[in-house]
């Protein structure tokens, strides 16, 4: 299995800002299916104790409307160093033979306005969730759901 993990060192008033990813070997019938991590919730507290004025930039397109929730919704959604270590060491530990490759990067900071957070997407025919509170191995305790898009991958037979 490999890792690509990026490090960063962020500034104290940024506890978070990293993304996770995985690609799985086999699922639903698909090859190397990429699965995006993120945090599904969080305490709304923890959302108004960031500085965001300096944590979100300008929109991502002169045409998107500056809306910040959703950009905000990014960052609130990525792991902080800590979270992302528990979680690349639980999915060692638990799904080495079935993993192709994790990995971890930092966000771009100045985050632009006008994203749209993974928590966004809506589930269809090929988009789906993994929701790992519902997986009995998993005992992290932090919030973790995963996104993944059948559609980009090649079947299995």
């Amino acid at each position: 299995m490999e890792l690509d993990i990026i490090e960063y060192d962020f500034p104290p008033e940024i506890d978070r800002g990293f993304s996770v990813s995985m690609i799985i070997k086999s699922f639903k019938g698909r090859r190397n299916v990429e699965v995006h991590l993120f945090r599904p919730e969080w305490d709304e507290a923890e959302e108004a104790d960031y500085r965001w004025d300096q944590l979100l930039g300008d929109p991502v397109s002169p045409d998107v409307v500056a809306d910040p929730a959703g950009s905000r919704k990014v960052f609130m959604e990525s792991f902080s160093p800590g979270e992302r270590d528990a979680i690349i060491a639980f999915l060692k530990k638990t799904y080495a033979e079935k993993l192709v490759s994790i990995a971890s990067r930092p966000l771009s900071f100045p985050i632009p306005l006008g994203l749209v957070p993974l928590s966004a997407i809506p589930e269809g025919k090929d988009i789906g969730i993994i929701r790992f509170e519902k997986i009995p191995s998993y005992n992290l305790g932090i919030p973790m759901h995963g996104l993944y898009d059948l559609s980009q991958h090649e079947p299995m037979a």
